[in-house]
């Protein structure tokens, strides 16, 4: 079992439901390659640290997911490459002591949301 993280930048100009859109067309992919969709984060429109395409925002999102199949992840990078619409993305391959601490991150923010409400 293969588990990932992935952050990619959609550019500023799209509208809302177009963000949407282009975030369920990768989802999509995931699980079309049997990918477990482990957590999902919207970050939304965030200031860049620097420009890229003369833009200095962008929508972000975070997919951590976990497959069998190693190949995808360059069927997904490959998809990111070819959209226009993703300024950068970048993937990372999670050990067993990332996927440790990022649910125990997860726990936490979910013990403190429901304390909040």
């Amino acid at each position: 079992m293969y588990n990932y993280e992935t952050v990619f930048i959609l550019t500023p100009v799209l509208s809302e439901d177009q963000a949407k859109e282009a975030v369920g067309k990768f989802r999509k992919l995931l699980k079309d390659q049997n990918a477990n969709i482990v957590h999902e984060e919207s970050w939304g429109l965030k200031k860049l640290a620097y420009q890229i395409q003369k833009k200095s925002t962008g929508h972000y999102h975070l997919i951590q997911f976990s497959t069998e199949n190693n190949q995808t992840i360059h069927d997904l990078e490959l998809a990111f490459k070819r959209d226009e619409r993703i300024l950068r993305f970048m993937s990372v391959a999670l050990d067993k002591h990332a996927v440790a601490y990022s649910e125990k991150r997860r726990n936490k923010a979910k013990a403190k949301k429901e304390t909040a409400a």
